[in-house]
């Protein structure tokens, strides 16, 4: 085996904006043992995936005839192996959910460094998710809640007596009118709104009721109208 022949990682490129093309291009390249192939539409992205193989895609997330995402499901269908990476200057937040359902493995700032762009695209190679750190921080309290129980667990632990006290909330009622109601001291009430929020991971009476309504705790039917 020849061991000065270094294995070369082919990459497709997908972009409409050509200074953002060829700069990309030539950090990938500069790599050694990277090449970059490059597309501007939808129709030239999938005649060359037909007809070719590719180790990593970089989608930009608005290419002119088509969402990059919408690109990637298309790709993905030929190929459910293909890794690709959304590419692009925009905001994703918005789209992450639809990005990780589609099968994609990640999204790559076009602010990012060199050395961020190299270590995205080997990542990616060996099957690792792609995100900015920003994202994770804001991802980070839904992935808490959501390891330490789902919803049917949090459900359970919720007892007859904070039921009444979510419907209460739900129809708009105060604290002091809540406690008349159930027969409550206000800081034996306060004690309980406490160990209700710290179950359902809110932070206030109406993210209670809005997440008790969409683990379907409370009903429409339970709501102020």
């Amino acid at each position: 085996m020849d061991r000065g022949v270094a294995i070369m990682i082919h990459i497709l490129l997908v972009d409409d904006h050509p200074a953002v093309m060829e700069g990309t291009r030539m950090i990938l390249e500069q790599e050694g043992d990277m090449l970059v192939n490059l597309a501007n539409t939808a129709e030239e992205v999938l005649e060359m995936v037909g007809s070719q193989s590719f180790d990593v895609m970089l989608f930009d997330l608005h290419i002119a005839d088509v969402n990059g995402i919408d690109l990637a499901k298309q790709v993905l269908q030929m190929n459910s192996n293909a890794i690709i990476l959304i590419y692009t200057g925009f905001e994703i937040n918005n789209h992450f959910n639809l990005m990780i359902e589609t099968g994609i493995f990640g999204f790559i700032p076009k602010t990012t460094s060199r050395e961020q762009l190299v270590t995205a695209v080997r990542c990616a190679l060996r099957g690792e998710v792609i995100l900015p750190l920003s994202l994770v921080k804001q991802l980070r309290r839904t992935a808490i809640v959501g390891s330490e129980a789902n919803d049917e667990e949090v459900t359970s632990r919720i007892s007859n007596k904070e039921y009444e006290i979510l419907k209460e909330i739900a129809q708009g009622k105060s604290n002091k009118e809540i406690a008349e109601v159930l027969h409550m001291g206000q800081r034996s009430l306060e004690y309980k709104l406490t160990n209700l929020f710290y179950k359902l991971k809110v932070k206030s009476r109406i993210e209670a009721a809005i997440k008790a309504k969409q683990m379907g705790v409370l009903t429409d039917s339970d709501v102020e109208q």
